[in-house]
């Protein structure tokens, strides 16, 4: 009967016990599932499950689940079996990757961006055969008006011209007639973007820009005119004002190189003039 009695509290205080265990997990505000001191809080089920059905916030709420129990038991396995010490190396050598990267990008955002022409040109004497055009390009200007606009003859003639006079009147005939007008007479356009403004194939408008300095084409509503001024073939050097676009970034970078390089260097010297290095004989 003693012995039963006995039997009978320990049962009531594992119970008792139990029920607490369970009456504190109950009331951990916020908490769904722990799995060994990791928490996983309602609110990151709530954000994940937000304006989902009942039964498919049921669904990617129990997949989510799995998946955190399942890194969190593989973490805690992991740890026991991978060497914590090689762990730790790793991720301070990525922390002061981290730092150090963090640092040169403070670094670069002092460094000047400017680059100067001297640069360009300089660059561009020694590395131009690197820059090839994979397009024909060329300086112009492209008007477009209605099929019967007036003085049509009188603005060609202009457009041959680059005195400011001339320039003027066409930009005023333009705004007056034109249903569309570029003027690139100081900067570089590809033949590709050209045939989207005309209604010629590109092939076609390659041939008539490296024959003619005026074309004049026209289909069942507008009137094209293309007065070309300078033009360069595919696959010749790029001019170097065509090809700045592309020097500038290698400029850039190779700045950028010197100016971390530099950088380093200084500290370096610093370190020594602070006696911050200590050097010592092998033993």
């Amino acid at each position: 009967m003693r012995s039963i009695k006995i039997i009978f509290v320990l049962s009531l205080i594992g119970m008792m016990v139990s029920s607490c265990t369970l009456f504190q997990r109950k009331h951990r505000a916020g908490v769904a599932v722990e799995v060994n001191g990791n928490f996983l809080e309602y609110r990151e089920l709530d954000v994940l499950t937000a304006g989902l059905s009942g039964e498919d916030s049921a669904l990617v709420a129990d997949g989510y689940i799995k998946q955190w129990a399942t890194e969190a038991l593989l973490y805690d396995k992991a740890r026991n079996k991978v060497d914590g010490k090689q762990i730790e190396a790793l991720v301070e050598d990525y922390r002061r990757s981290l730092y150090a990267h963090e640092y040169a990008e403070r670094l670069l955002q002092r460094m000047p961006k400017n680059i100067s022409k001297a640069e360009i040109d300089s660059f561009y004497a020694i590395h131009q055969n690197q820059y090839i055009l994979k397009d024909a390009i060329a300086k112009g200007l492209l008007l477009i008006v209605p099929n019967g606009a007036p003085d049509l003859e009188k603005v060609k003639k202009a457009m041959h011209s680059t005195e400011e006079k001339d320039i003027e009147y066409i930009e005023k005939y333009a705004y007056r007639y034109a249903t569309g007008y570029e003027l690139f007479t100081d900067e570089w356009v590809t033949v590709t973007q050209l045939a989207v403004w005309m209604p010629i194939k590109k092939a076609d408008l390659q041939k008539q820009v490296r024959a003619n300095t005026m074309l004049t084409m026209s289909d069942s509503v507008s009137t094209y005119v293309l007065q070309v001024n300078d033009t360069r073939a595919e696959g010749t050097v790029m001019p170097v004002d065509y090809a700045k676009s592309e020097i500038e970034p290698v400029l850039l970078r190779e700045r950028a190189t010197l100016y971390l390089q530099n950088e380093r260097e200084r500290i370096y010297e610093d370190g020594e003039r602070f006696k911050k290095i200590h050097r010592y004989e092998k033993e």
